[in-house]
């Protein structure tokens, strides 16, 4: 009876969360607010000048009234300062921060960050990265449309872009499961992460909070922490749309994708203890899913309804990983969902639990 008690409750939580993620994607967003604020786009650099030939003539082609590009060159080795150089003289719009020094007790990329958005002219930053593309020329119209004068934090989605292969597939699953996570519960009143590839904030909120200062020193951080810090439910917003996409281009190897979710899982030891809860009770239980509720299942007394329960969280998930990714603003091939589901537990068991202990991360293995 206990281990039918265990199973029955372990597919009831999946359940209950999968179920939550469908109703708060039905919420509908606040009234539109006619003035559109002045936005900085700020994109940071170390060694990025193929990946800014690429996106600056993007951004600059931006349907939008008013808005500045900063790049911040940081400590870079190849012709980005050059590029630049000659860029900004070309286009007004487009702006250089340039970084010759790192002090020592700070994080390169939260150093370089706070260089750029001090410089910004317009109280609203928008973050992005070099490696990244805007889905559409009206991102940062996208991004600022419905923002309320409370408004202090807005959150946007950054998919992959979709390749070949099972690295690619298993890539882009993770990511829409994050995703569709933190738009949820944000929607729910729970803001708790955003992701930097596509992050609005106002300067006046950085400024006033002493920017990354509780964090300094950590491998990443500058954007889900600094979210889960300062969002609530009165001050942030979510765009979702493909408008409001920014694509990002996903890794090439296991053992690159291992370590960058090694590195984001770490930070979220530091999140608040409610988000820690919420997301671990979550992770947990798909985990026991597979690794309990499947062997476990023959021996118990209640195994039809038991399997009955594991169906319906099956199509529960396919239907989460069918519908909303689209609502997010691009599709998934929902019918892998079944065998991704597998592999995503024995990934979060063996990734989470060494985040769990890792005391430091290097930003690349």
């Amino acid at each position: 009876m206990t281990l039918t008690i265990i199973c029955l409750a372990v597919l009831g939580i999946q359940i209950i969360y999968l179920l939550l993620f469908l109703f708060a994607f039905r919420k509908q967003d606040l009234t539109e607010v006619a003035d559109r604020p002045g936005v900085s786009v700020i994109v940071c650099a170390h060694d990025e000048e193929e990946n800014l030939r690429e996106l600056i003539p993007i951004l600059l082609k931006q349907n939008y009234s008013r808005f500045e590009i900063i790049i911040v060159e940081d400590r870079c080795n190849d012709g980005t300062y050059d590029y630049l150089r000659q860029a900004t003289q070309e286009h007004h719009r487009l702006k250089m921060v340039r970084v010759t020094f790192k002090p020592d007790h700070i994080n390169g990329k939260k150093f370089a960050l706070t260089l750029g958005i001090k410089a910004a002219q317009y109280d609203w930053v928008l973050l992005t990265d070099a490696d990244c593309r805007p889905a559409s020329e009206n991102w940062i119209d996208a991004m600022m449309e419905k923002n309320q004068l409370q408004t202090q934090i807005v959150l946007g989605f950054s998919p992959y872009l979709k390749r070949k292969g099972l690295l690619n597939a298993f890539i882009r699953f993770e990511s829409f499961l994050a995703g569709i996570q933190f738009v949820s519960l944000a929607r729910l009143g729970k803001p708790y992460m955003g992701v930097g590839r596509n992050l609005a904030y106002r300067k006046e909120l950085f400024l006033s909070n002493k920017g990354f200062n509780e964090h300094l020193g950590i491998t990443g951080g500058d954007d889900d922490l600094f979210v889960n810090r300062h969002a609530t439910s009165e001050n942030t917003l979510v765009r979702i749309g493909t408008e409001s996409l920014v694509f990002s281009k996903p890794k090439n190897t296991w053992k690159e994708f291992f370590h960058q979710k090694l590195r984001h899982l770490s930070v979220g030891k530091r999140y608040k203890l409610s988000d820690r809860l919420i997301l671990g009770l979550f992770s947990f239980t798909w985990i026991l899913s597979w690794l309990w509720v499947v062997p476990v299942a023959p021996f118990a007394a209640e195994i039809k309804l038991i399997l009955a329960l594991f169906l319906l969280r099956w199509i529960t998930l396919s239907a989460v990983m069918h519908f909303l990714p689209r609502q997010l603003g691009t599709p998934f091939e929902a019918w892998k969902t079944p065998f991704l589901d597998f592999m995503f537990a024995f990934y979060y068991l063996v990734v989470g639990a060494k985040a769990l202990i890792v005391k430091k991360v290097k930003w690349k293995s």
